[in-house]
């Protein structure tokens, strides 16, 4: 069975009339988008090196804000062959303040795809809005004993003693970041599989470090038929492409961040891939162009 929408019979509800999965083809792979939610930070994160009144102006332009902001949260699933990969988790409901947030276990179940189904996750890096889906009680007790999650070994011990010195997030955050880090490692250490580099998930799907926002933070690449996509977790947000030099305040190396952001987009214009990122708004899924000095965001045509 692919990776698609499945209908269920009888009302729908209000949550039913929300678009919240997307399916696609990449290859022989098939590919599911799923929206985990929303959850409101203040504007002010998605730009601490420039003049407020520069930031109040894109988010105005953007009909966003003008003192918080929706923040999109997507997940990917993958099949490739007898394998089904999801990547990252979502938040979770454990956390106070986000109840539109994580959403993607009972929206997984609606597009038909069981937990125990899963074979391998690939987590993009440690921060809670990815990994605090697989803390949900009901999450691990239907994943499967032998799943394989993936994370680079850059990652895991870099959240033994993660620095926050660059970061400008929310007074609470660092903290929840370090004991949800920490919860997660306990919960799952015999089943991680740490990787330097890059590493092969499945035929046509790899996960490669690209460092910047977390010193072990992974994008995933999809291959297959010569057809392209990128998963590219939080090296990218909405005011990326516009501004890929502005730096967000959950950045633990802004400047290795505009830098990883920078190629990420040279890359995707260049290859005329398909991306997808976490904080894009859902489904998130289309091409970058080369607009001047920066970058234009071209959503691709949903496919009915």
């Amino acid at each position: 069975m692919k990776l698609e929408t499945i209908a269920k019979p009888g009302k729908p509800n209000a949550d039913d009339l929300v678009p919240s999965r997307y399916a696609l083809s990449v290859g022989d792979l098939d590919v599911l988008v799923i929206s985990d939610g929303v959850l409101p930070l203040p504007t002010e994160t998605m730009a601490t090196n420039v003049d407020p009144a520069v930031r109040a102006a894109w988010f105005k332009d953007m009909f966003v804000g003008p003192d918080m902001f929706d923040w999109a949260l997507n997940v990917l699933v993958v099949r490739s062959g007898d394998q089904t990969i999801l990547v990252d988790a979502g938040l979770g409901g454990q956390f106070s303040g986000f109840p539109r947030a994580g959403q993607f276990p009972k929206r997984l179940e609606a597009a038909g795809i069981d937990l125990a189904s899963v074979t391998d996750v690939v987590i993009t890096h440690m921060h809670m809005d990815h990994v605090g889906g697989l803390l949900v009680d009901d999450v691990k007790q239907r994943l499967r004993p032998d799943v394989r999650i993936h994370v680079s070994a850059t990652e895991v011990a870099f959240w033994d003693a993660p620095d926050f010195t660059f970061t400008s997030m929310p007074t609470p955050v660092p903290k929840v970041l370090r004991s949800t880090a920490a919860q997660f490692i306990k919960e799952y250490r015999d089943k991680l599989k740490t990787f330097d580099e890059e590493c092969e998930i499945a035929p046509g799907v790899v996960a490669k470090v690209t460092g910047g926002h977390t010193p072990g933070h992974c994008v995933v690449q999809l291959n297959s038929g010569g057809e392209r996509l990128t998963f590219a977790g939080d090296a990218l947000f909405p005011v990326g492409f516009d501004h890929p030099d502005w730096h967000n305040g959950f950045e633990h190396d802004p400047e290795e961040s505009v830098r990883v952001r920078v190629r990420l987009l040279q890359d995707a214009a260049a290859s005329g891939e398909l991306l997808v990122a976490t904080h894009l708004p859902f489904p998130s899924v289309g091409h970058v162009a080369v607009d001047g000095d920066a970058f234009r965001w071209v959503a691709a045509f949903w496919d009915y």
